[in-house]
């Protein structure tokens, strides 16, 4: 999944959203800190392509985006929405293609305002981003091309706590950024930056009233913090190959970010450092039994805001679980399987 695929729904229980073959399926606690339902299959029965995406808006909605085959050699983009972990989601609607037709162009990325409308974000043939956005009053507006060129990997789409949507896209030698300048306005470029980023290991999160932060990892395999307006910081070795996943939380007073990532070893690593001050450093501690190598992992709050972390395995299944103990610091309970 592209985006945060645990998250917490307004009723205070989490949800899990995993890729299964052709389908996408969801898994959610019966009450906070309860069992687990058993998986279920997102959005009927409409045979899905790799790579969906997933976005949260303020009031707790999931809203979830991936590619579908329709034609021989030529596919289109559908969206469904999740309102409540006990409710079914929502049957695949289709929103079609940023060319109007042709084959998948890139992973999609999806964004949610602070109205609760779903930003679709793809690469299209001509290599830069187009958006397709639910309007006000309901329904899809039209494709828009936003621009940009060579855009490569997953693009990163973040609502920040000003209700604005922002989108960062790598492309070779360094990274796009977009931002609507006002609520339900088409987002428009900024200023982006020159650093050799990843493809592929982009992650976006809201960490201030004035700020989103991209957390991404450069070609020297160092995880780097950027916010428009400022320089790229080094901020840590990376872990492993992946991209990081991130949430804030308070740790004994203090507002931090917490960053999760599959290490080389296999075990899912913890950093946590005070949010937007970099320079303070950071360093990982890990976590868990070994994993493995296709093992990702989300971090996200629980119903009393204290850090949970699952991960999973594509190939085998396997979904494991932990969540912040009552004491001081950021240890974690013992992972358990689901």
């Amino acid at each position: 999944m592209n985006g945060d695929w645990l998250i917490r729904g307004r009723d205070g229980r989490l949800t899990v959203y995993l890729p299964s073959g052709d389908a996408v399926l969801c898994r959610a606690e019966r009450g906070p800190a309860g069992p687990w339902d058993a998986a279920r299959t997102v959005g009927g029965g409409q045979k899905l392509l790799p790579g969906p995406a997933i976005g949260q808006g303020a009031d707790g909605y999931a809203h979830l985006a991936a590619w579908r085959p329709t034609v021989p050699g030529e596919s289109g983009l559908v969206h469904s929405t999740h309102f409540r972990p006990r409710l079914a989601p929502l049957d695949w609607a289709s929103i079609g293609h940023p060319d109007k037709k042709g084959d998948r162009t890139g992973p999609p990325a999806v964004a949610v305002d602070s109205a609760g409308r779903g930003y679709v974000f793809v690469r299209n043939q001509g290599g830069g981003l187009s958006l397709r956005n639910q309007k006000e009053k309901g329904g899809w507006g039209p494709w828009q091309n936003l621009g940009g060129h060579d855009v490569e990997g997953e693009p990163a789409a973040v609502t920040g706590e000003s209700g604005l949507v922002e989108v960062y896209a790598s492309v070779p030698g360094g990274v796009l950024h977009w931002r609507q300048e006002e609520p339900g306005r088409t987002p428009v470029r900024t200023e982006g930056v020159d650093v050799p980023v990843r493809p592929g290991t982009l992650c976006a999160l809201a960490t201030s009233a004035e700020h989103t932060t991209l957390f991404f990892t450069d070609t020297s395999g160092d995880v780097c913090a950027w916010r428009p307006g400022e320089k790229p910081v080094t901020l840590i070795a990376s872990a492993g190959p992946g991209p990081v996943s991130a949430v804030r939380c308070a740790i004994e007073g203090h507002d931090c970010t917490v960053l999760a990532q599959r290490s080389a070893s296999g075990r899912v690593a913890f950093a946590a450092y005070p949010t937007e001050q970099e320079p303070a450093g950071a360093w990982w501690t890990e976590s868990g039994p070994q994993l493995p190598s296709d093992a990702v992992v989300s971090v996200a709050l629980d119903e009393q805001d204290e850090v949970v972390a699952a991960s999973v395995s594509p190939s085998t299944g396997t979904l494991l679980l932990a969540r912040r103990k009552d004491e001081p610091g950021l240890a974690l309970t013992a992972w358990r399987e689901l």
